[in-house]
This record gives C-alpha cells, sequence and structure tokens, in this order.
C-alpha cells in the first residue's frame, strides 16, 4: 500500500510539471527514481503482450504490463489533471515569477542531483551531454513549422505526438513545445472543456509517440545507458532558461487562430526587470521558492539513497533495473 500512494503522489507530480510550459513530468519521475521503470514498462505495450497472455492468462499479462506499478501512476496522472494542474495553471497565468522561481530551482537542483558520474563514466561522455544541452535550446525553435502543417486535426495528432515524446524526456517540456506549436491552449481548454474530439486527435498522436518512442528511449537505455544518461542530464540543464523567472519575451509569431507563439526570450536581472516592466521582481519570495524547490528534490534523493541502502539484495527494483527484472526476451518488439 505505501508503494501505490507514493506512485499516486508521483504520479500527480508529473501531472502537475507537465502543465506547466518549461517543466517535464520526465524530470520528476527521474528525481524520484521510478524514470527506467516508466520507459521499459510502456514500451511492453506492443506485440509480446499478446504472447504474454496466451502464455499466463490475465495475470500473466497483468505482470507482463507491470500494472501494478503503471495504475497508480496513472491514477496520479489523471488527479492531478483535474485538480492540481488547474491550480498549477492559475499560477503561471497570476503569479508566474513565483511559479518559475519554484521550478527553477528544483529543476537546478534535479540536474545536480543525476550529474553524479556512474562508475563506468568516460571522458567522451561529455559528447552526449552537450547534444542533450543543444537539442533541448533548439527544439522550441522548430516547433512553429508545426503549424504549416494545415488542418487542426494533423495538428493535433501531430503536436500529440511531439509533446508527448518531450513529456517523458526529462528537461523537455511537452507544454512548452506545445506553447511554441501555438497549441497549448487549444489543447488544455479543450482537456478543461472535455471536447471528445480535440482530446481523442491528441490521444491518438500521444499514443503513437509513446509506442515509437519509448522503445527508441529503452534500447538507448539498455545498450547505452551511461551516455544516455548523460544526455538526459544535458535536456535538464538545457531547459533552465526557460524557466528563469525574469525574463522579456522578444520574439514571436501569431499562430493560425491568432494565438501567439514565443520564439526568443532576453534574459534579466531582478533590477531590470523592474525598470523594464515596472512589476515587483519579488526577488524575496522567488529565492525563497527557488530554494524550496531545491530542497524538495535533495529529500526526495536523500530518501531514495537512503531507502536503496536499506533494501535487502534481491528486493524490489531500483529505477535502474527492467520494471520486473524478468523475462528480458519479451522486449524484442522494439
Amino acid at each position: 500500500m505505501k508503494r501505490y500512494l507514493g506512485l499516486v503522489i508521483r504520479g500527480a507530480g508529473m501531472g502537475a510539471a507537465d502543465a506547466v510550459p518549461g517543466v517535464s513530468g520526465g524530470t520528476i519521475a527521474f528525481i524520484t527514481g521510478i524514470y527506467e521503470e516508466l520507459i521499459h514498462t510502456i514500451k511492453r505495450f506492443g506485440p509480446s503482450a499478446f504472447g504474454a497472455w496466451r502464455r499466463g492468462g490475465v495475470a500473466g499479462l497483468v505482470a507482463h504490463l507491470n500494472l501494478a506499478f503503471l495504475v497508480p501512476l496513472l491514477a496520479g496522472i489523471l488527479v492531478s489533471l483535474v485538480s492540481v494542474a488547474h491550480l498549477v495553471v492559475w499560477l503561471m497565468e497570476d503569479h508566474p515569477l513565483l511559479l518559475n522561481g519554484f521550478f527553477f530551482g528544483l529543476v537546478l537542483a534535479s540536474a545536480l542531483v543525476v550529474s553524479r558520474h556512474p562508475a563506468d563514466w568516460k571522458w567522451w561522455h561529455i559528447a552526449p551531454l552537450v547534444a542533450g544541452l543543444l537539442l533541448a535550446h533548439g527544439l522550441p525553435a522548430l516547433m512553429p513549422l508545426v503549424s504549416e502543417l494545415g488542418s487542426r486535426e494533423t495538428m493535433l495528432v501531430v503536436g500529440g505526438a511531439i509533446a508527448i515524446s518531450a513529456m517523458i524526456l526529462p528537461g523537455v517540456s511537452g507544454s512548452f513545445l506545445l506553447l511554441t506549436m501555438g497549441l497549448y491552449g487549444t489543447v488544455m481548454d479543450g482537456i478543461r472543456g472535455f471536447d471528445l474530439g480535440l482530446i481523442g486527435l491528441f490521444g491518438a498522436g500521444c499514443a503513437a509517440g509513446l509506442f515509437a518512442f519509448s522503445r527508441l528511449l529503452s534500447w538507448l537505455l539498455d545498450r547505452h545507458h551511461t551516455a544516455t544518461l548523460q544526455l538526459l542530464v544535458g535536456f535538464i540543464v538545457g531547459s533552465l532558461p526557460v524557466l528563469w523567472p525574469w525574463r522579456e519575451l522578444v520574439r514571436y509569431q501569431l499562430g493560425p487562430e491568432g494565438q501567439m507563439i514565443p520564439l526568443d526570450f532576453r534574459y534579466l536581472t531582478p533590477g531590470d526587470y523592474a525598470l523594464l516592466t515596472g512589476d515587483a521582481p519579488q526577488l524575496l519570495a522567488v529565492t525563497a521558492l527557488m530554494l524550496a524547490g531545491a530542497a524538495t528534490v535533495l529529500l526526495i534523493d536523500h530518501g531514495g539513497r537512503h531507502a536503496t541502502r536499506s533494501r535487502p539484495a534481491g528486493g524490489a527494483t531500483t529505477h535502474g533495473a527492467s520494471p520486473d527484472g524478468a523475462n528480458k526476451e519479451e522486449g524484442s518488439d522494439a
């Protein structure tokens, strides 16, 4: 029961983070120690599931799909999307400095925590780290191209596939990519208003993106584990500028429905922000929330390492293992 409650809470954190442009639910999964289990679990939704069902019936299918892990996690995400995410969206609209300050501290501490060099780290692992930084910086500039696809239906499917792939990448915000595609407001309004047609199109794109991208990530983690982790650290560090609280939008374009798509920001000091905008920079409050976000990550990391040290050999799966530690041959549907 304790594990299930912990997974629901992690899922709620992922759902809340995914609602904020600049933050990734994958980052929350990464720092709470469930990222690799999540990727390997998603990958199992494929042809191999039919084999598991034929061999073991419903019980075999449940074990193969790791539903004891996935169901409470999804429950937390869904609860968050209809509750916590609304609060987060309100904070983003009415108190953006405070919200960005908290998540900036959280993501910065996350980068420090996950960047610890594993035992097999080599100097050439700097290359995937730099690649992650460059990709995190360059991806948003490409997203406005989605708005040129033509029909709204095509944009929703393609946008869903891209956004869900980003959401399972630590440091790459699917919400921010949706914002740069000009789809963020449309999708959030559709979810809040239960627009089943929009949700169906967007969900179809998400399903296709999950099916393909989870297999790629699982393959990379299995065969190039340390290099892939360094790539993910690069993504996390590369997302930090998007969360800097004191910034000015200097370049944008209008989407097909007249919505503003941000393209480039200028990053300011708190003093320059106050002079430029005439608004209070809320330096003390933002700094306090940055520290609170960093402290949250450090406490989670400390608790996770303590649990790992106290766990007996052969115990529960850690975040670096496959979901059930068995049936590795069933991953052949990648």
